[in-house]
């Protein structure tokens, strides 16, 4: 007797792509007019991570930039682990997607002669930020799922994806919820495009949901993970208590907002790029204000020109409306938060993951191109980038016959009751700055709260929490957006660390 419902016939071998953000969105265009699955938790796109970029896309327009300096940026933000050729690929590309977006429907800010209005962000040597106002991801996604929604080829699924199933060594099929049911989608073509896992952390600016969902589902099926422990953390989330935290885009600090302490003084002056020092900088001297005895960070733009400000940043400034405050009169209080994650499943130039079948695009992945600490907006643009490669790649594959057997055990979901304990010891013991006893402790603890799992939801947030503990206390060494207290000196030949479901065995072995 079968345990679970089979999809209708209809999508059965269809390419199934998991997640309605940029990458999966130009991913199920770019296949068009081959018939896809789209599979997106909520209505396409509206819990993307990639809707809440505010700042922009980074790409060599300007008359001034080219791709060889974007990518000379993107490496000396790296830290010594991005990829050369990924970057030269991507920075590449950056103009023709610009227009591929566009062509989609998104349109990018202009200047009255009708150039596009770039803006400058931190460890860039140019303006080269497009945006759309302060929400460019939202407008991307918008464009992107209005023109899917009237692509015949592409179905779309209101469905979570639950686990992946592999038959020979190869994806042979996904089982998703659909309503309050279990159901098996034979297919031996999967891309992962789920976002990052910045939920996982109490202070984030994603998704509070955005807990490594494509992470955990790849790992399960035995692809190799890449550099789980490098994890941005972005300087300038507005603290006001609010769960996610609002984004103050660093555009702000790229228009001339200004870092302050608690007694009003500038505390990033004296240090090589100032306010616009790389992301790990600025979020380590913004925590090192907070964790003084009465210290707190601020970004001040009363010298702005009055109503600047809220013309520029109009979205911005309704958020901060709405928690009372008035940027003319009063600095806007900040402080770190999770943002974007470096590591994930271990792609190659393609988008394949080491499993057969089984692609990965977006945040969810590890191109290499964003090395130990991603270059601000670097990221919209390999979403979309990467989501057509791996369009394309699909699109020259072979689809296998579709498997049906149907003998797996409903998966039930659970309430996730210890996610609020895996989100404040990820951001005690695992957070900007870190430590082996931080560390160590993290890992016991989380392998405790995996015997406290009540379903999947919890199951799989407490098993990616433990991989990236794992993964941040091998890496001895302080580099990039991973930051040890008792680090030695950073290795002169930085290395990419890998991780695998196998992990979690050695560390439960490890505890006995």
């Amino acid at each position: 007797m079968s345990l679970i419902e089979l999809a209708p016939q209809a999508l059965w071998g269809r390419p199934v792509i998991i997640g309605g953000g940029v990458a999966g969105a130009v991913a199920a265009l770019t296949l068009s007019p081959s018939p896809v699955v789209l599979l997106d938790p909520v209505p396409i796109g509206r819990e993307a991570a990639s809707r809440w970029a505010q700042g922009g896309l980074a790409a060599a327009v300007g008359s001034d930039d080219s791709p060889q300096l974007q990518v000379q940026d993107t490496i000396a933000a790296g830290a010594g682990l991005s990829d050369p050729v990924v970057a030269a690929r991507i920075a590449q590309e950056g103009p023709a997607t610009v227009e591929a977006l566009e062509r989609f429907g998104a349109r990018f800010d202009r200047t009255a002669s009708g150039a596009y209005s770039l803006g400058l962000e931190a460890a860039h040597s140019r303006r080269r930020i497009l945006h759309v106002r302060d929400a460019t991801g939202g407008a991307i996604v918008e464009a992107l799922g209005a023109r899917i929604l009237v692509t015949p080829s592409v179905e779309v699924l209101t469905a979570a994806a639950l686990r992946l199933i592999v038959t020979g060594g190869r994806i042979s099929g996904v089982l998703i919820r659909h309503g309050k049911t279990t159901v098996l989608l034979p297919t031996g073509l999967v891309v992962l495009a789920t976002g990052g896992v910045g939920g996982l952390w109490r202070s984030t600016t994603n998704p509070v949901g955005a807990r490594g969902a494509g992470i955990v589902l790849a790992a399960r099926v035995g692809a190799v993970l890449a550099d789980l422990e490098f994890m941005q953390f972005h300087p300038t989330a507005l603290a006001v208590g609010a769960d996610p935290m609002p984004l103050i885009s660093e555009a702000v600090r790229g228009e001339g907002a200004v870092l302050v302490d608690a007694q009003g003084n500038r505390f990033m002056a004296d240090t090589p790029g100032g306010d616009l020092a790389a992301r790990d900088v600025v979020a380590r001297a913004v925590f090192a204000q907070w964790a003084k005895e009465g210290g707190s960070a601020a970004l001040d733009v009363r010298h702005f020109a009055l109503g600047a400000f809220a013309a520029r940043f109009p979205n911005i400034n309704r958020v901060l409306a709405d928690h009372g405050l008035n940027p003319e009169r009063t600095p806007i209080p900040v402080r770190p938060a999770a943002h974007y994650h470096m590591g994930g499943v271990k792609v190659d130039e393609t988008g394949r993951t080491s499993v057969e079948g089984l692609w990965a695009c977006g945040e969810v992945a590890c191109t290499g191109l964003h090395g130990a600490n991603r270059l601000a907006s670097n990221s919209l643009l390999e979403a979309a980038v990467c989501g057509r490669l791996v369009a394309e790649d699909i699109a020259g594959s072979a689809a296998p016959t579709p498997k049906t057997n149907t003998e797996q055990a409903p998966i039930e979901p659970g309430k996730g009751l210890i996610i609020p304990a895996i989100r404040e010891l990820m951001d005690r013991d695992v957070g900007v700055v870190r430590n082996e006893a931080g560390l160590q402790r993290a890992i016991s603890r989380l392998s405790a709260l995996r015997a406290e799992a009540d379903g999947a939801v919890a199951e799989d947030a407490v098993a990616t929490a433990l991989l990236i503990a794992l993964a941040a206390e091998r890496r001895k060494e302080s580099r990039g957006a991973h930051f040890r207290s008792d680090a030695s000196a950073p290795v002169e030949l930085p290395a990419h660390s890998t991780s695998h479901w196998s992990d979690l065995a050695a560390i439960a072995d490890g505890l006995s």
